[in-house]
């Protein structure tokens, strides 16, 4: 079970990280519409629906990845002092009362949204038209990937009210933890003060 949790994590893991290279074609994009409008002269249309395009699907594919990695807004000015087995309690009610009902709308409206879109061929409203349903796609894939996050949490939530310990995380960039770094590199603080000795007092010279 703990291997198809994190199998879930990794997923979506990298979903949200291949989407994340969206922030890269924004700044090119935004960059070289600014070069083009004002120096030589060449706005273009269609640019502004694009970086809108790109910026939903950024926002809306981060959502599995964020709920993966445990990242999403919580009071934790309450939830934190609680145990594990009344969070997971809590965290239970909230996804089947809340999470997977909106998550199983949004999913199957956006199948329909796209499917519609698709059929009428829609596009966006300036000179140079773009397709629609290849962004409105991407509205029910994010609820899929969304939906599968989801049981994963549903099942941590489980098994964490029959042992008492959440399940472990896939592990992804985290803060710096200093006390950490200086196991791992060997460093005491006698050895920072050490050196700290040896640079010139403040408002004196080297």
């Amino acid at each position: 079970m703990q291997n198809f949790l994190l199998t879930v994590d990794r997923l979506s893991t990298w979903i949200g990280k291949l989407f994340a290279w969206c922030i890269v074609g924004l700044t090119l994009m935004i960059s070289w519409e600014v070069f083009s409008r004002y120096i030589l002269n060449k706005p273009h249309s269609w640019m502004f629906d694009v970086q809108i395009m790109l910026y939903g699907t950024l926002f809306m594919t981060a959502g599995a990845y964020t709920l993966a990695k445990n990242g999403h807004v919580r009071g934790d000015v309450l939830y934190g002092f609680f145990q594990p087995r009344t969070q997971a309690a809590i965290d239970l009610v909230l996804y089947v009362l809340f999470f997977l009902p909106g998550v199983i709308a949004l999913t199957y409206a956006g199948w329909h949204y796209f499917q519609d879109s698709l059929a009428m061929n829609e596009q966006t409203f300036n000179a140079d038209p773009l397709p629609l349903y290849p962004f409105k796609l991407v509205i029910p894939f994010v609820g899929i990937t969304l939906l599968l996050q989801g049981i994963v949490e549903i099942i941590r939530c489980v098994i964490c009210l029959r042992t008492g310990q959440w399940p472990a995380r896939d592990e992804d960039v985290e803060e710096v933890d200093v006390d950490k770094l200086k196991e791992m590199v060997n460093v005491k603080d006698e050895d920072i003060q050490a050196l700290d000795s040896l640079l010139p007092e403040k408002g004196g010279h080297v």
